[in-house]
């Protein structure tokens, strides 16, 4: 039997429990994620089994769409259909913030920094966040390759739970896309579609009203995604900015 552990250590207590309970709740309500098992916890640390498996690359999109599909179908069907993307949602007692009012702050933030570069520019992303903000409600769990595990054999396996918040469907597929351009190079618009389509797919198999998502909502998702991770370039593995990896280069808004 393999016995090694990974063991992750927090600055803070309270950061070790959240990350603890998102494990928690994506184990109950995300059914189709497979997440390695928690083997050990103290004070500021959580141990988890071994996974053998590699980061995701560029050839594992569409399979890893698939699999984000399913997952945030069942957690719709599970909970997240009674949940508003416009607030935090309280689920087995934990809470999951909304999906509107932190990122509005983030996007001030990267304003202050300088990667929105006009009053105007932040106004028409602005407006694209509310626009994601209306429809059915999924999770977002910051996937970008590092954070999914392809295994020889079987599904990816989600790994680190420290970030878990409400999300539009397809947002945080939008995440994966984005961070593996920064780090491999552009996908083609063909190559997102068909990403997007098995998601869809494997969203709608848990409910009509799912699976929905079109390629321009999609897209919008990823320019707020460039974004948020502008900051990071240079970073964990982000050597190009959205800015010229998308299908469309250069578009800085969502608008």
């Amino acid at each position: 039997m393999n016995k090694r552990t990974f063991t992750k250590t927090y600055a803070t207590e309270p950061q070790r429990v959240t990350a603890q309970r998102n494990h928690e709740w994506l184990s109950r309500h995300a059914d189709p994620m497979i997440l390695p098992p928690i083997t050990g916890v103290r004070w500021n640390t959580l141990s988890f089994a071994h996974i053998e498996g590699r980061h995701a690359q560029p050839r594992d999109l569409e399979r890893i769409a698939e699999h984000l599909g399913a997952c945030h179908g069942a957690a719709w069907r599970s909970t997240l259909h009674k949940a508003r993307l416009t607030k935090a949602h309280v689920s087995d007692g934990h809470v999951l913030p909304g999906f509107l009012g932190p990122r509005a702050a983030a996007l001030g933030r990267r304003f202050r920094a300088g990667h929105i570069t006009t009053a105007q520019t932040l106004d028409d992303v602005l407006a694209c966040l509310h626009r994601a903000a209306d429809g059915p409600a999924a999770f977002y769990k910051d996937t970008n390759p590092r954070n999914i595990l392809i295994t020889p054999s079987g599904p990816p396996v989600t790994i680190d739970t420290d970030d878990l918040s409400l999300a539009p469907f397809g947002y945080d597929l939008a995440k994966l896309v984005v961070t593996l351009s920064m780090t491999y190079g552009p996908f083609t618009v063909d190559r997102i579609g068909r990403a997007l389509t098995a998601y869809n797919t494997a969203a709608a198999t848990h409910h009509p009203r799912l699976g929905q998502a079109t390629l321009a909502q999609f897209m919008e998702h990823a320019d707020l995604h460039g974004i948020f991770t502008a900051p990071y370039l240079g970073r964990g593995g982000y050597r190009r900015p959205w800015t010229r990896v998308r299908p469309t280069p250069g578009r800085e808004t969502c608008s």
